[in-house]
């Protein structure tokens, strides 16, 4: 089921559940048809953990402590989680429970580092996660599962931010004084009921039926976009929102294999979701974002066949028939500031999206380990209605007539060669990904993003490679190499870079693996490299200085468990994090320094 919030993106997707609960994480590059909302470039697909098929009671939990070199009292982490599994044969059931308390950060230097109190920060959270999954399988062919995860991570709000100094190179420090209104959080609660059948119609039956009910309350701030003089004099009203969103949805699928033993794969299918969303303003009761509820219906095939010998081709169209209600509103006062602090009155609407997506593609293997393909996808999702509709300023808008709310459409045309033996893979990739309609965020003063409709292309490079030198030594890294242009003033023609808030840095990861008996140990890098952002007239607006990260984790296996220690920022860089430079906005309250050297002790105990 899918993660993400497009109605009102609140960049919180990632924090949904605990990695005790998750057995796998695969990672599908590009769009095809069976991919749907929010997927325009492809997926991270969680593989949730379930009870060991071979009958076996399985039972274990793992336990870490954290902290700064400095070993400084407020820096300490714990985490404690442990699971629990039976197969019975028809039936299994599986369980896990976590929780991890953080810390305040410390830099390079020994600095405590800033909170963010208002997008919300991992350092003085708690968070915790209850996960279980019952499944029934009545013979061989068929299996009946139902999951259930309950997510938490909240700030402990014992902490805010002194605001650094830009010109003098000083960043923001945690101070020991209580944040104002309700500290940040994401509460998460998600349920799916999926049902396989093997042998359905000569194929494979897969249907999943499921739920989930997000908030991510943010911090808050005297900005200037939440004043409203009917309720305190301006600039003295301190407010916070709440992204609240509730999913219902369900996936039905038929999958053939091989058909007539020729190789050919054919999947099709529906999709549908229904998503309500809404932001509140957490103090005051009012609602920043509309209470607005998206329909959608998906049919979708995907078809893969073998043509000739080394030639493989495949294709897919998926429907996408959408509908967007919002009812008639009114936008906040503070929209008007400037004005009269008037609240603006908005028609609500019910616009529409019927859009045909085709996606083909065709990968030749010459030689036997040698692959090369090319191919071409349409992709689709909403851009961020909320961003939208909670910045209306100016009477007679009609929720029908905002151009802004049309779906994003991106073309996406990649090609790729990749290799792979015994011991070498290697894959390469360029990819060009082109929308008439992209969505940029645009911050104003107090970094509140508005969403700019404009034509977007973005270009990449990416490069993965892995060997196994010996039995023992393995070498790797993966390059990543984006760049975006957009035209901001509608004339067709791409003036400026695509800048620091819409796009990631240039990446390059390396890594050493060492595996010898109960021995094992990895050597990691992360740099992100330096590079600039100009605007339309060919001024550099912001430019990014890069930094390199080390990282070292050693572990030995026992008969009874797996003990590890790790250093993060082995070599105690100090760096200022990427959106601390680029980001338009930048303040001394949001220049922030990123962790410094870290030690962690782990043992993990599996029976």
């Amino acid at each position: 089921m899918p993660q993400s919030n497009p109605l009102r993106d609140g960049s919180r997707d990632g924090y949904t559940i605990d990695l005790n609960a998750i057995e796998r994480i695969e990672v599908i590059n590009g769009a095809n048809a069976i991919q749907g909302l929010g997927a325009t470039g492809g997926i991270v697909n969680y593989v949730t953990r379930r009870a060991d098929p071979n009958g076996d009671l399985s039972f274990g939990f793992d336990t870490s402590i954290t902290a700064s070199d400095g070993f400084n009292d407020d820096g300490f982490e714990y985490r404690f989680g442990g699971h629990i599994g039976k197969d019975f044969g028809k039936f299994d059931i599986f369980g896990s429970a976590s929780y991890q308390k953080r810390g305040l950060y410390f830099d390079g230097d020994g600095r405590s580092i800033g909170i963010d109190g208002v997008q919300g920060d991992l350092a003085d959270s708690d968070q915790r996660n209850f996960f279980v999954k019952i499944g029934f399988e009545p013979d061989e062919n068929q299996r009946l599962q139902l999951m259930v995860n309950d997510f938490r991570l909240a700030g402990d709000g014992d902490f805010s931010s002194t605001p650094g100094d830009i010109e003098n190179n000083i960043s923001a420090t945690a101070s020991d004084v209580d944040l104002m209104g309700v500290p940040p959080l994401n509460d998460v609660t998600t349920i799916t009921a999926s049902y396989r059948h093997d042998a359905f119609l000569g194929g494979r039956l897969d249907t999943q039926l499921y739920y989930q009910d997000f908030e991510a309350v943010f911090g808050g701030g005297v900005f200037g976009v939440f004043q409203d003089p009917a309720i305190a004099p301006v600039g003295t009203l301190f407010e916070q929102s709440s992204n609240q969103s509730e999913k219902i949805g369900f996936r039905l699928s038929q999958t053939y294999d091989d058909i007539a033993g020729s190789g050919v794969m054919v999947i099709a299918g529906v999709d549908g979701l229904r998503d309500e969303t809404q932001q509140a303003l957490v103090q005051t009761g009012r609602n920043w974002v509309p209470t607005t509820q998206y329909r959608n219906i998906a049919p979708f095939v995907q078809v893969t066949a073998p043509v000739l010998d080394g030639l493989t081709l495949a294709g897919g169209m998926r429907w996408e028939i959408s509908k967007l209600e919002v009812d008639d509103f009114n936008s906040i006062a503070g929209n008007r500031g400037d004005i009269d602090f008037a609240e603006t009155p908005v028609s609500g609407g019910s616009p529409s999206f019927d859009d045909l997506l085709f996606n083909a593609s065709a990968i030749y293997e010459p030689l036997d380990g040698l692959s090369v393909y090319v191919s071409f996808a349409e992709a689709y999702t909403i851009g961020d209605v909320g961003r939208v509709l909670r910045g209306i300023n100016v009477f007679g808008v009609d929720v029908d007539d905002l151009i802004s709310l049309n779906p994003i459409i991106a073309d996406n045309l990649e090609f790729g060669v990749g290799y792979d033996n015994d011991w070498l893979s290697i894959q390469l990739a360029y990819y060009i990904s082109t929308s008439d309609e992209g969505a940029r965020l645009v911050p104003d003063a107090d970094g509140i993003f508005s969403v700019a409709r404009e034509k977007i292309r973005i270009t990449g490079f990416e490069a993965t490679v892995n060997a196994a030198v010996t039995d023992e030594i393995a070498l790797g890294g993966n390059l990543s190499l984006p760049n975006g242009r957009v035209d901001t003033d509608d004339d067709g023609t791409l003036d400026a870079d695509l800048d620091g808030n819409n796009i990631g840095p240039n990446r390059l990861n390396l890594f050493a693996t060492y595996q010898n008996g109960p021995w094992s140990a990895r050597l990691q890098s992360a740099t992100q490299f330096s590079r600039d952002f100009s605007d339309a007239v060919g001024e550099v607006t912001r430019d990014f200085d890069g930094y390199t990260v080390v990282d070292l984790v050693v572990s030995h296996s026992f008969d009874i468990g797996t003990l590890s220690i790790a250093s993060q920022n082995l070599l105690d860089k100090t760096y200022v994090t990427y959106f601390s430079q680029v980001t338009p906005f930048q303040s001394g309250a949001s220049f922030f320094t990123g962790r410094g050297r870290t030690f962690t002790l782990r043992w993990i105990s599996d029976f």
